[in-house]
């Protein structure tokens, strides 16, 4: 998949924004060989499997200017970076327990130039403040995640959606959502055509869990 395609998907982004789309790869790809935060088959697939896949949390929901979110376990910058070249006026706060993780994260924002972007290296209870929504890449099962954020998100809503987690998964989730009335289940291959996206989807869940 090139850049182009993602263009395609992604119509109105800036020159900025489409040269730094276009730099994420030469980055990654240099870091990676240094410190493997991505394997070697996804790294020759790094826009369809990493960073449209982070996109497709825009694609159900387009974070307003000024918002605080929150990317729990963002391993090698997924999906907080791509997003926050999306969203360059949302404040993106990116946390991993593995610091060479998080090094790697900060050479790429810098060289994206991107100024909405704060790394933390620890673990995501540890993470003070709180966030209009929470944004994860499947890290761990739903029950455990709501554990791990819990008090993190803010009860004022400044969006048609109210504040929650976001969060990519895959496949079969009626085991692990059966507590969640409130959650819904968005599929990506909705809005992506690529056949990576059969089975991909966004689980959107509201702050009041069970309500």
């Amino acid at each position: 998949m090139t850049t182009q395609r993602l263009f395609e998907y992604f119509p109105n982004l800036s020159k900025e924004q489409q040269s730094q789309f276009v730099h994420l790869e030469e980055l990654y790809k240099d870091w990676n060989q240094k410190v493997n935060v991505v394997s070697r088959k996804d790294i020759d697939e790094l826009y369809i499997r990493h960073v449209l896949h982070s996109l497709g949390i825009a694609k159900i929901l387009e974070f307003k200017d000024n918002s605080d979110v929150l990317d729990v376990g963002t391993g090698g910058g997924f999906p907080g970076v791509p997003l926050a070249i999306l969203f360059p006026n949302v404040k993106f706060t990116l946390v991993d327990s593995i610091g060479k993780k998080i090094k790697v994260v900060d050479e790429v924002v810098d060289g994206l130039g991107l100024t909405n972007v704060k790394t933390i290296n620890s673990r995501v209870e540890e993470v003070s403040g709180q966030f209009d929504f929470i944004v994860s890449r499947a890290v761990a099962a739903m029950p455990t995640f709501v554990h791990w954020i819990k008090g993190k998100i803010k009860k004022e809503s400044m969006h048609d959606k109210r504040n929650g987690i976001l969060y990519l998964k895959g496949g079969d989730l009626k085991e692990e959502l059966k507590d969640y009335r409130t959650a819904q289940i968005f599929n990506l291959s909705d809005y992506f055509s690529e056949e990576f996206y059969e089975t991909k989807k966004v689980v959107y869940l509201p702050l009041k869990f069970k309500g």
